[in-house]
């Protein structure tokens, strides 16, 4: 019998080969996902190019910057009533004082109102007389009746006295006696009642004096208003300043309210800004800003807030908290910063390009060593022309680049040369 031929086992078979290879190309596969993915999301780039800014805590004010024009103060030139150009007495484009008749307006009705109300004022003023007069004839006669009430009165009293002595000696009938103390109780009582309705009589009267006094007091008054009417037909300077418009012409009609015409005064200046509709409720009265002429800040405060808005803004007028700079004039346009609001204490990145790339929702945040960013989502809140509030992804003592993210596209770091 011969022997089995042994056979040799072979030491690496294809199915060991085949997964080998497949281990190391996963393996080759990560390294080249690790090495060449990092490099696709990492940038070198310059440290001199960029601006570095650390994260602080301190005090923050919210500023809005806004764009403001010198206006002088001017007062505009009113009809207070209705009426047609009689006379114009200046022209646009002259200095005029306080006072200064500018042109006159004529009103047929309002001088016809006027005529008929002096006629009725007379008119009442004389029934007031005639009352008046009427009055003291009446008393006089009262006086008279009563004098002679009184006359009569005194000489029954005599009689009446005298039969009280005569009728105790049985010196009268009593019937005599009897119609002498019924003529003088008459006579006592006829002065009381005399008296009484006399007393009516002139208090009625007087009342009368005193409702046609009225009459006349609030006629005169009502004559007083439409004399001032007439006069405000004259339309005066209201200040003294630089008369820049008028508009007006002889045998025009103009309404009671109508603007006329402008007067600049010479005095002072303040500043008109439009500002963004979305501040439109936090913009107040009385909130400060300033601004900066020939080298000097001067603070300037909301005076007036219009509210239309007019192509997405609004207008304030500010005017200046202490003097008016020597130099500014009308028309001149300068930067204001203008609060928004208190003073606060916050979290401070300083302002920079970076937010308009990334909107403020992510910043590259220097790592510890100096040399690497990494890009972090962060929150910002308010602003002013200075700083951003950090609410939320940065602390103090953080440094970010603020300077524009626009050659980075969107790396997830930097690595800084």
């Amino acid at each position: 019998m011969g022997m089995d031929k042994q056979i040799e086992k072979k030491k690496w078979p294809p199915k060991k080969i085949a997964t080998f290879a497949g281990s190391g190309l996963f393996i080759a596969f990560v390294i080249y996902i690790f090495v060449f993915g990092m490099s696709k999301s990492s940038l070198n780039v310059k440290a001199e190019r960029l601006t570095v800014s650390e994260v602080t805590r301190g005090p923050f004010q919210e500023f809005i910057p806004v764009m403001g024009n010198v206006l002088p103060y001017y007062h505009y030139l009113t009809a207070v009533e209705g009426g047609t150009v009689e006379e114009i007495y200046l022209r646009a484009g002259t200095m005029v004082e306080k006072g200064d008749p500018i042109l006159k307006l004529a009103n047929t009705n309002l001088l016809i109102n006027l005529m008929w109300r002096e006629a009725e004022l007379f008119q009442q003023i004389n029934n007031l007389r005639n009352t008046r007069l009427d009055m003291e004839r009446v008393r006089l006669n009262l006086n008279q009746q009563l004098a002679l009430v009184e006359n009569s009165l005194q000489q029954q009293k005599r009689v009446y006295v005298r039969y009280q002595e005569l009728i105790k000696d049985d010196l009268i009938a009593q019937h005599e006696y009897e119609l002498a103390k019924d003529q003088y109780d008459y006579l006592m009582k006829n002065k009381e009642l005399t008296v009484e309705s006399q007393k009516k009589d002139l208090e009625f009267r007087q009342r009368q004096v005193e409702a046609l006094e009225g009459q006349v007091t609030r006629m005169q008054s009502n004559m007083e208003i439409i004399r001032s009417r007439l006069e405000n037909m004259t339309i005066k300077a209201p200040v003294s300043g630089y008369l820049t418009s008028l508009e007006a012409e002889i045998g025009q009609s103009k309404l009671a309210g109508q603007d006329l015409g402008q007067i600049d005064t010479l005095s002072g200046y303040r500043i008109r800004a439009g500002i963004d509709e979305h501040y439109i409720a936090r913009v107040e009265m009385g909130r400060k800003g300033d601004f900066e002429f020939a080298g000097k800040h001067y603070g300037i405060v909301v005076q007036k807030k219009y509210p239309t808005v007019v192509d997405g803004r609004f207008l304030v007028d500010m005017e200046f908290l202490e003097e008016t700079p020597d130099g500014i004039t009308a028309g001149q346009t300068y930067h204001i910063r203008l609060e928004l609001g208190d003073i606060s204490e916050a979290i401070l990145l300083a302002r920079g390009g970076f937010s308009q790339t990334t909107g403020g929702n992510w910043a590259y945040v220097m790592e510890p060593s100096g040399d690497i960013a990494i890009k972090r989502r962060i929150r910002l809140g308010r602003q002013n022309p200075d700083f951003f509030e950090v609410l939320e992804g940065l602390e103090p003592g953080t440094k970010v680049i603020t300077s524009s993210y626009e050659s980075f596209g969107n790396m997830d770091r930097l690595v800084l040369k």
